[in-house]
């Protein structure tokens, strides 16, 4: 499959949605009754990293088949995004990668705590952490920076959906969560982002951006 027959539009129980770039392959695959998305991200070394082995083990084992899977990266401690992160890294012997403030939620001991700023290298690429507080207190994203050609793309978690953030649970971490996304993504990143959220389809940062007052006036 080529990169450009890539939509990021994914089904349960369907096949991965694979987009090759230079420098990196994504591939995209949903699991679970909640419609989680993985990411399996393979660099042109043909080291793997996995973001949220969220459930379904023996599909996320099925998809990184032949991989080499050194890391697995966390984006946040809800059930619903680590439940298959013990058979992933016992079958892999990948290291666990998230934020020290959700470390404990996971079910795994956390091998690389990491911060705001931050990298994780997946073979000759690297990934850098935003951290975003609110949708959780240690929820993150992950900025890859692609070669000529390849643009810029983002791996959200549960922090930055099509039509808004996530679901935050106080006015005052959606007011931190809003502060978070202008500030450490849209204050940074260009409109041909493109973003990778934890559920459901992709979209652009450009896409999204007419909206960011609109969001803040509804309060969710």
């Amino acid at each position: 499959m080529s990169g450009q027959s890539y939509t990021g539009d994914v089904q349960v129980g369907g096949p991965a949605d694979v987009r090759e770039l230079p420098g990196l392959t994504i591939a995209k695959l949903a699991v679970s009754e909640m419609a989680n998305n993985a990411y399996l991200l393979t660099s042109g070394t043909g080291e793997a990293l996995l973001i949220d082995a969220a459930a379904e083990p023996e599909a996320l084992l099925a998809l990184v088949e032949g991989a080499d899977v050194r890391t697995v990266v966390t984006t946040h401690g809800h059930w619903d995004h680590h439940r298959a992160l013990p058979q992933v890294v016992e079958a892999t012997g990948a290291q666990t990668v998230a934020q020290p403030a959700d470390a404990a939620d996971l079910p795994v001991a956390v091998t690389r705590p990491v911060e705001h700023g931050d990298t994780v290298a997946v073979g000759d690429q690297v990934l850098e952490v935003v951290h975003l507080r609110g949708h959780t207190p240690g929820s993150i994203a992950l900025v890859w920076r692609g070669p000529e050609g390849a643009g810029t793309h983002v791996f959200t978690g549960d922090s930055l959906f099509p039509g808004g953030p996530g679901r935050t649970t106080t006015p005052e971490d959606f007011t931190s969560l809003m502060d978070d996304l202008e500030e450490r993504v849209f204050g940074r990143l260009d409109d041909d982002t493109w973003f990778y959220p934890g559920h459901g389809k992709d979209s652009t940062l450009g896409a999204e951006r007419p909206h960011l007052a609109e969001w803040r006036e509804r309060g969710w």
